[in-house]
């Protein structure tokens, strides 16, 4: 059987930032997710990127440079032994409302359809409350990050309607514990 963890991008994975990641030189990992990422890779796990990318939508950059950015991160896992298999990502703004855009779980149902992966065996890693919302909706398992958004997401009273939520300090943290249970 096929085992998967999703995970989201921007204060998961690396630093977010209110002003957008915009290219490589400010894309950072977040100390011990490569690692993490790669232990999950050699526990046989296949690792999924969904996230929101709406500075191609606001023009902050192009496809061309997130393209870069996911080399930087693919090659940056390469070196360690870690394999970020699929980024499925949404490029609109909330104006667009659009389906793929997290909290709708369009790339949630998309991944799902085109790897036949069974959404509701498997953890979804988010630091903000739309990626926990996209997760309950799909019907995978919604797991919170104190990283990123995450101070702020644990604050907010609409986490509420979401129920249990399994909370770890960071994705070192959650890959450590995932792998143990």
């Amino acid at each position: 059987m096929q085992k998967f963890v999703i995970l989201d991008r921007d204060g998961v994975i690396n630093y977010d930032s209110d002003t957008y990641i915009k290219s490589p030189d400010e894309w950072q990992a977040i100390p011990g997710s490569l690692e993490a990422i790669a232990r999950l890779t050699q526990a046989q796990y296949r690792v999924i990127v969904i996230t929101n990318q709406s500075g191609i939508a606001r023009k902050l950059f192009t496809l061309d440079t997130l393209t870069q950015i996911h080399r930087k991160m693919h090659q940056q896992l390469s070196n360690i032994g870690g394999v970020v298999e699929a980024i499925f990502f949404c490029p609109h703004n909330a104006e667009d409302k659009c389906k793929c855009r997290k909290p709708c779980p369009g790339l949630f149902h998309e991944f799902a359809n085109r790897l036949d992966a069974p959404l509701a065996e498997i953890c979804a890693v988010g630091d903000s409350l739309r990626d926990l919302q996209a997760a309950t909706v799909s019907g995978a398992k919604p797991v919170l990050v104190m990283t990123g958004k995450g101070q702020k997401t644990i604050q907010d009273t609409k986490l509420q309607e979401i129920g249990t939520i399994s909370t770890y300090a960071n994705l070192a943290v959650f890959v450590d514990n995932f792998l143990i249970n």
